[in-house]
């Protein structure tokens, strides 16, 4: 018999008090935060769903490898046991640790990337795109066409365009050192990318001798989903999908407070010696011997356990469902989302469900202020806060205006999720109080972390 309820396939050992507060209290917190959700005290949240990344709860097994964390400065037992999970999962020769995924990239594009360069990608997520644009080089988006039509159903919304990227590697080869492809496609509604087309890109690549990078950050997910969704992959583990993922890349960058399950680190990792030893040079200047990368020896250790977890079938089911789950209750009160369900999160369609409010007045912002005054609930925006601001310094338009509704791994349950989907129910029938807001501060890289606002 299969049943429907979803159930955490964990028991809880420890827990954490959460704070309720009064609409009153929410309004002044916001006002005083300059109405930025990041700004906001975590004190004051009731479900934060700002990120999933570094806010998971780790498993009894990873509070066990702490333990034994082997805090030398050099060649750290830790270190060992992280390399072998990594080498297990990714293939990749050289494997450099590093505090967190943003690291990663500006060892990587730091070393690879001059003025004018131009690097593809399906979509760029934030911290990629600013580590790009730091050094004179243009993070360019060439997603499938369909990614951008919130309500178009189809399997792998994620994929690059590689029609365009053809045409960009046979015009523009000189101007690009590398091709990087986001699994899953975070910026784009959470969507993962097929293997086919992770393949094609990596042909694509080859054929003109450009290496090819994957940010690999939620690779689990992306595996899961292939495994659900693409002809001839039904009977293959995750393990293996991923291992096959990789293969067909020349280097990752990775935040391990994503799927590797902890709350800090990631890793650069690739097959070209030379590289990885610029790579290497550079990582000591800035993160510490590449034995720690910036990490603790228990740092290694938590991250080695959580990419072995990470990709246990019973996590990853429960996973994806629980965000499917809500999916189907906003299909049910008709609030418009990024459809299908993406890993992570679920992406609310700011500018379907506020089309009284312009892009200028940000849509999504709005919308995200209104679930935390209202219910209590943090989310971030994922529109023309985060990506209107060009490198040119002109205001455009994003392609989307999403309101990204982040799970947390292994951290909320499933009352949790009835809960955030009755104040989405109760926003929907007020949707026509909500005002956009106006930027008051514009910081001039990732403006959305520090901006503030004021309402219309």
């Amino acid at each position: 018999m299969q049943f429907n309820t979803i159930i955490e396939p964990f028991r809880i050992k420890a827990v954490e008090p959460i704070r309720f507060t009064t609409r009153e209290y929410r309004e002044t917190a916001l006002a005083q935060a300059g109405y930025n959700p990041f700004l906001l005290r975590a004190e004051d949240i009731l479900i934060d769903l700002l990120t999933d990344s570094g806010t998971g709860a780790m498993s009894s097994r990873q509070w066990a490898g702490m333990m034994m964390g082997d805090e030398s400065y050099a060649g750290a037992r830790s270190f060992y046991r992280f390399e072998a999970a990594v080498k297990k999962i990714t293939g990749l020769a050289y494997v450099l640790p590093t505090h967190q995924g943003r690291a990663a990239e500006r060892i990587l594009f730091g070393t690879m990337l001059k003025p004018g360069d131009i690097v593809p990608n399906n979509t760029h997520f934030d911290t990629t795109r600013a580590n790009i644009e730091d050094r004179g080089a243009t993070a360019l988006d060439i997603p499938v066409a369909i990614a951008r039509s919130p309500q178009f159903i189809a399997p792998f919304k994620g994929d690059m365009d590689l029609a365009a990227l053809e045409t960009l590697l046979t015009e523009k080869r000189e101007q690009i050192p590398l091709v990087m492809l986001t699994v899953t496609n975070n910026s784009g509604g959470g969507q993962p990318v097929s293997m086919a087309n992770i393949r094609g890109a990596s042909e694509l690549c080859r054929a003109h001798d450009v290496p090819f990078f994957l940010d690999a950050c939620r690779f689990a997910e992306n595996a899961w989903f292939i495994k659900l969704r693409e002809e001839g992959y039904a009977d293959k583990t995750p393990l293996a999908i991923a291992q096959e993922m990789f293969s067909y890349a020349d280097g990752c960058t990775m935040s391990a407070k994503k799927d590797g399950m902890a709350n800090i680190g990631g890793f650069l990792a690739m097959n070209d010696g030379a590289l990885a030893e610029e790579c290497r040079n550079r990582e000591i200047l800035g993160e510490g011997f590449p034995t720690y990368g910036g990490l603790a020896g228990y740092d290694l250790e938590a991250i080695a356990a959580g990419l072995e977890e990470v990709v246990d079938e019973d996590y990853l089911h429960y996973r994806i469902r629980s965000v499917e789950y809500l999916g189907e209750r906003m299909d049910a009160i008709g609030v418009p989302y990024i459809k299908p369900t993406g890993g992570h999160a679920l992406y609310l369609d700011a500018a379907g469900m506020l089309p009284h409010i312009p892009w200028y007045e940000y849509p999504a912002w709005a919308l995200a202020l209104a679930l935390y005054v209202e219910g209590g609930v943090r989310a971030v925006e994922i529109g023309s806060v985060m990506f209107g601001h060009q490198p040119d310094g002109t205001e455009k338009p994003a392609a989307m205006e999403l309101v990204r509704l982040a799970f947390p791994r292994r951290v909320y349950t499933q009352s949790h999720v009835d809960y955030l989907a009755e104040v989405l129910e109760y926003l929907n029938g007020m949707k026509e109080e909500i005002r956009g807001v106006e930027m008051v501060y514009d910081p001039k890289v990732l403006r959305h972390f520090t901006a503030r606002f004021a309402m219309r």
